[in-house]
């Protein structure tokens, strides 16, 4: 800073300080008195000097050159000065002269200027003719490169230059010929380019879920969501007020949405805005059929070696969802258009650029491009969901289902009695060659669509018949109703429909209503009616006979056989089921249509049960049927819960996942006293001395596997049944009101519905056709409940089929070679045997147990009563009556491989007969008693009967003797 401030010192300062420096000097030496002092002064200033002098001759020595090169510079300068204060005077005296002079030519100078500016003139206008015939030139290569509103105005600037600047230059007619026809060629240029912005930059399409295509393209689809509209950021948010500039160093296609800004400007330069609009709009709907025809070639491309027939539909879904997926982006882009159009308008009449203003009228709106999206989207659906070939056979869906109140005894009433069976002998239906020839057959035809398309739709849509991704089918709805759905929603929020419904939802509103779900309910009555109903011609089928084979026991992960018919219902419950997912707004159809198989099949059920149970044309039935026939069923269900209070039913429940409290486990005393309350109760329904049960049981073998098959049948089907119910909710009062007060507005949807969907694997459904749903679950476990009790209680009446007569008809006073098991037991053994061979493959091991348990005590009480019926016995009788009960012991220890003591029991109790009866009253009064008093009196008169010998005298003694001790013991009970 000092140096500057030193370098920044006037030379007039310092000259100024040297002076003072001297007259300092020069006044020290004068006014001093000391001659001394002044020579020390002088002295100082000498040295000082000499100093001084020897530095600038030393500083000259060192920059002899700069100083050199100093003066000689100056020298020039001082020249060159000089010279041109010469010239400058000259230059003035010129000056002076001329102006005297020109002061004298004034009008011959004017003239000059005037044809000076004629010259540049002409120069402009060739300089103008010059550009114009480039413009072609420049043209193509502006349009080459996409610069279309360079291009633009650079074709307008040049006619209207040859409309008025240039308009009489002869030698530019032909060029303006031309400009002109390329200025009206233009605008079909630029729509062509709009269309092609809004449609062939829509194909981006998600293939990323066709069979066999990578995932790849997932990042891209977020990204694009990111973006908004497809890639395209939403028109609400772009920026109108600028003004719209090319850059001619970018690619204009970067930028979609300026390029449209740019393309619609242009067209608003060359005004053509009306006829752009118009072209637009015609063009709407053979584009999006374009789009539709090269997707679904894309498709057909991409899975031409890996088309799965077994899931046609995917490849519909994949078309649709891609189609969607392009239409989004062309109705955003349309939506970029119309905002660019409106601003055209609005500002329109503040531009420069002159002609005829657009009218509002001229232009089209959202409204008509989601209409022919929509007219092209049910143009595509007609097909594929074979609209034309099912309508004209429309099967109508039942459209309620008011279950009543049960009443058992429907199921029980007189029937018309059926006509006899034809029985086929053999079919060739599942044979290996019928089969492997009808595979081939369905895998040729498997995309033989040609004579199924109606042709003339295939035309509207530019469609040909190999374009077709999968075989048209009413069930192709099932994979595409979420996703059309969906678009439906986005198409009546855009449009905001103000009667609440878009065209393409009454299409698929009436579809569904009136094609699908009658088509549904035929193909479901057709196959249970072909799994359950006899033909009229072939009369060879039973419901109830037919089981499925191992391989389908295996893939249903079940151990014994299930019916046919059984299956197949519960085959198409499920088909419905999954109906009511795929189609969640019609799920109580689907709901109803359920309930009403299952009523079908219940009455089915119902109906084989009791042509099974009867035994002749009166309609008689078994014993064990007819408890179940009643007067108001109260005898009926007080037995039934008598038998179910049995510890074996118990444990069946518990096999079948129903839990007991500890309360319910049963005490060795408690089952032995339940067991003879149903020995009891069918001693006292099936033993009289009037006669003996005659045809009243169910005598072939195989009716009983029938019903064991029809029990384990029910009983899975009502299991699954009860699942599916129990994962079902009701909708509320308020949604299910609103949901009944728009049934032909399926768009409007409730968010209650919504919310309550979402917790549950099935839509929320009619809380009366729930409650049908589950008293028809009801329906099929009591029937199953009531064949494994048919079962368990026919064994019981068989038992007193043959061993009554044992007693009533048998001779137990022959001779001592008739010791041999009575034939009867014989015959008992081998029924049971055959019916344990029946059981044990048609049932499970708990209720096989079930079936045969405690039936020991049961046949030790039927040999124990019927003692009352002999007429008298001996020894050999004794013995024949204990070979009796060891052959029926040794038979039902294989059959339940348990020791059956009950029996032990028995055949003591006959052995007392060995004994005189006096004897065994002293017994009694000793060791307390075996059996109950009444069992112990008939022992005594059976002694006297068969000792005539002994007086009726004799008997009372022994009757009053056997009272008194019988009473009188600890463990004497008294059967009342």
């Amino acid at each position: 800073m000092e140096n500057n401030g030193e370098k920044n010192v006037k030379p007039a300062a310092k000259g100024r300080e040297t002076s003072e420096f001297l007259m300092a000097i020069v006044r020290t030496l004068s006014t001093s008195a000391d001659f001394e002092q002044r020579e020390k002064e002088k002295a100082r200033i000498e040295k000082t000097f000499t100093q001084s002098d020897k530095k600038l001759v030393e500083l000259v020595s060192e920059n002899y050159q700069d100083l050199t090169q100093i003066t000689q510079d100056f020298s020039t300068i001082s020249k060159s000065v000089n010279d041109a204060r010469e010239k400058i005077k000259k230059i003035k005296d010129d000056l002076s002269s001329c102006k005297t002079l020109l002061h004298c030519k004034r009008d011959e100078l004017r003239r000059l200027w005037i044809e000076g500016v004629e010259q540049k003139t002409m120069v402009a206008m060739l300089e103008q003719i010059e550009q114009i015939k480039e413009v072609p030139t420049k043209l193509d290569n502006l349009l080459l490169k996409k610069h279309y509103l360079h291009g633009t105005e650079l074709v307008v600037n040049a006619v209207a230059k040859l409309e008025n600047q240039l308009a009489g230059v002869e030698a530019l007619r032909d060029l303006k010929a031309e400009l002109i026809t390329r200025k009206e060629q233009l605008h079909e240029v630029l729509i062509e380019e709009l269309n092609k912005q809004i449609y062939i930059k829509a194909q981006t399409p998600n293939f990323s879920s066709l069979p066999g295509k990578k995932t790849g393209s997932l990042s891209k689809q977020d990204t694009l969501k990111r973006k908004g509209g497809n890639g395209v950021p939403p028109p609400e948010r772009m920026e109108f007020g600028k003004e719209v500039k090319e850059d001619l160093n970018s690619n204009p296609e970067d930028d979609p949405t300026h390029f449209i800004a740019i393309l619609v400007e242009s067209l608003y330069m060359l005004r053509k805005i009306p006829e752009a609009a118009e072209g637009l709009k015609i063009r709407i709907q053979p584009e999006l059929s374009a789009i539709i025809a090269r997707t679904s070639q894309y498709i057909l491309e991409s899975t031409s070696n890996q088309m799965d027939a077994s899931n046609q539909s995917q490849y519909l879904l994949d078309l649709l969802e891609n189609i969607f997926y392009q239409f989004r982006f062309v109705a955003n882009m349309h939506k970029v258009v119309l905002r660019n159009l409106h601003r055209i308008i609005t500002t329109g009449d503040q531009r420069e650029v002159s002609g005829v203003p657009v009218r509002q009228e001229c232009l089209y709106d959202m409204t008509d491009v989601w209409s022919k999206i929509q007219a092209v989207v049910e143009l595509l659906l007609r097909e594929y969901l074979d609209v034309e070939n099912t309508s004209a056979s429309r099967q109508r869906a039942p459209t309620s289902f008011d279950e009543p109140s049960t009443d058992i005894n429907s199921f029980f009433a007189k029937k018309r009695p059926a006509k006899p069976k034809k029985m086929a002998l053999f079919r060739f239906d599942a044979s290996i060659h019928a089969i492997s020839t009808n595979s081939y057959v369905d895998d040729s035809r498997a995309f033989d669509t040609g004579d199924l398309f109606s042709s003339s739709l295939l035309a509207e849509m530019g469609l040909e018949k190999n374009q077709m991704v999968c075989k048209p089918s009413v069930y192709n709805i099932t994979a595409i109703f979420k996703p059309l759905e969906a678009f439906i929603r986005e198409i009546e929020d855009a449009i905001a429909c103000q009667d609440g419904t878009s065209s393409l939802q009454a299409f698929v509103t009436d579809f569904v209503q009136n094609i699908f779900l009658g088509h549904v309910h035929y193909t479901v009555s057709t196959s249970i009616g072909s799994a359950t109903k006899v033909d009229e011609e072939d009369e060879s089928f039973d419901a109830l006979r037919h089981v499925v084979d191992h391989k389908t026991q295996k893939e249903l992960g079940v151990n014994r056989p299930l019916l046919t018919s059984t299956v197949t219902v519960d085959k198409n419950l499920q088909e419905l089921r999954e109906l009511m997912q795929d189609l969640p707004d019609y799920a109580d159809q689907f709901l109803n249509m359920i309930c009403n198989t299952l009523k079908e099949y219940r009455d089915t059920c119902h109906s084989a049960y009791r042509e099974i149970v009867q035994y002749d044309s009166d309609e008689r039935r078994v014993i064990s049927a007819m408890w179940a026939k009643d007067e108001d069923i109260s005898r009926f269900l007080s037995f039934s819960y008598e038998v179910r209070s049995l510890p074996s039913w118990r444990s069946l429940q518990v096999s079948q996942g129903q839990e007991l409290a500890s309360e319910d486990v049963c005490s060795e005393e408690e089952i032995k006293a339940l067991n003879s309350k149903e020995a009891q109760i069918l001693i006292s329904n099936l033993t009289s001395s009037d006669g003996l049960i005659q045809q009243e049981i169910i005598t072939d073998v195989t009716q009983m596997r029938t019903i064991a098959n029809v029990h384990e049948s029910l009983e899975w089907f009502s299991n699954r049944m009860k699942d599916f119910s129990n994962g079902l909710s009701a909708r509320s009062t308020a949604t299910a009101a609103e949901s009944a007060a728009s049934v032909s507005k399926l768009s409007a949807r409730s968010t209650a519905t919504a919310a309550e969907s979402a917790a549950s694997e099935y839509p929320p459904v009619s809380e009366k056709t729930l409650g049908s749903l589950r008293n028809l679950v009801k329906d099929f476990q009591d029937l199953a409940e009531i064949c494994l009790l048919l079962l368990h209680l026919e064994v019981r009446v068989h038992c007193f089929y043959f061993l009554l007569p044992v007693a009533k008809q048998s001779n137990y006073a022959g001779p001592i070679d008739d010791l041999d098991p009575d034939s009867n037991v014989l015959k008992l053994n081998k029924d049971l045997t055959s019916m344990e061979e029946v059981l044990q493959q048609s049932l499970q091991p708990k209720k096989f147990k079930y079936i045969f348990e405690s039936l020991g005590f049961l046949v030790a009480s039927i040999l124990m009563n019927s003692i009352q019926y002999m007429k008298k016995i001996n020894e050999n009788g004794i013995k024949k009556m204990c070979r009796n009960l060891f052959a029926i012991q040794q038979n039902l220890t294989n059959i339940t491989m348990s020791r059956e003591s009950d029996l032990d029991h028995a055949r003591q109790y006959y052995e007392l007969l060995y004994i005189n009866p006096d004897d065994v009253i002293t017994m009694i009064a000793e060791k307390g008693s075996q059996y109950t008093f009444q069992e112990y009196t008939e022992l005594v008169k059976l002694h006297h009967r068969s000792h005539p010998a002994l007086s009726p005298s004799q008997l009372e003694q022994r009757m009053q003797k056997l009272k008194d001790v019988f009473f009188k013991t600890p463990n004497g009970e008294c059967d009342s």
